[in-house]
């Protein structure tokens, strides 16, 4: 089995269904409201658990009634939760506007996540132990930029999803094996909102990147290579929510079972396609056996 080191947050969404979102001062009447486990950090662990991956979630919850749950929907997808600490004070919390047509919107408070500051001696030796290490911007950046070079420092293949979005240092850019963003977020960072130009700008600073296209598809380059965009599986999208940390996760076990760049996209493309017809982050999320028959 691929072993990944999951570093990242972890949240319980709420999440209310409406026919089109609010705008800035208005009140708009939802149709439904639940909780759901989620947080990039552990939805790319879920997905990748149930993409056949041996995961190990290391972050933080709090000590509340949602930090018991987060912790137990990982463990029941099969994510180790040996380093998930239990912080004081409230979990991490997204809230979540899903509109009509699949879309949202989300406000994320970090809670416990926000105590994540430092890897001790366990977390380095799992990073340095596994074959990938998935990150992303939703832990405090210092402790992002010590995951990534304690995994570079070992060979361990680092995947970084830049989400929330913000200006990151070129030390953690030199740690980074493969970047995921979405296209506003590859705009952001390239200042190029072409996908193809600002893949060009972020090569000059990672050897691969894929940009998730949305209903789109995914654009693949890497340094001395042509760009592939690889389409996206025709559906009718329920819920877009947590469909790319759907794509990581699976994308991370498809590549560290030597699977091809073309074969391990695909795969993670129908995951992503699946996850996308059914409400909810993780649980939304399939299982292998489902990846493979779509």
């Amino acid at each position: 089995m691929t072993g990944i080191a999951v570093l990242g947050s972890t949240n319980m969404d709420l999440v209310a269904y409406v026919a089109r979102p609010p705008q800035r001062g208005e009140t708009v009447t939802g149709r439904e409201f639940c909780t759901v486990p989620g947080g990039k950090g552990a939805n790319q662990a879920v997905a990748a658990a149930r993409a056949g991956g041996d995961v190990m979630m290391i972050g933080a919850v709090g000590d509340d009634a949602y930090g018991a749950r987060l912790r137990s929907g990982l463990e029941h997808a099969g994510v180790d939760t040996d380093l998930l600490h239990t912080a004081e004070g409230p979990s991490g919390t997204a809230h979540i506007v899903v509109d009509d047509a699949g879309g949202n919107s989300i406000v994320v408070i970090p809670g416990a996540n926000g105590t994540v500051t430092s890897l001790g001696p366990g977390e380095k030796a799992a990073i340095a132990g596994a074959d990938l290490l998935l990150l992303q911007l939703e832990l405090p950046l210092p402790t992002v930029l010590e995951g990534a070079r304690v995994a570079h420092a070992q060979g361990v293949r680092t995947i970084l999803t830049p989400s929330p979005v913000q200006s990151l240092p070129d030390e953690l850019f030199d740690a980074i094996d493969l970047l995921i963003p979405n296209e506003h977020e590859a705009a952001a960072l390239s200042g190029r909102s072409e996908p193809h130009a600002a893949a060009d700008v972020l090569l000059r600073q990672v050897p691969e990147v894929v940009i998730t296209l949305g209903a789109r598809g995914c654009l693949y380059a890497s340094r001395g290579t042509e760009k592939i965009h690889f389409p996206a599986p025709e559906v009718t999208a329920v819920d877009t929510t947590g469909a790319g940390d759907t794509f990581v996760g699976t994308l991370a076990v498809a590549l560290g079972e030597g699977r091809s760049v073309p074969d391990a996209l695909a795969w993670a493309s129908s995951a992503a396609a699946l996850c996308v017809q059914r409400p909810g982050a993780s649980t939304s999320m399939p299982y292998r056996s489902e990846i493979d028959a779509a």
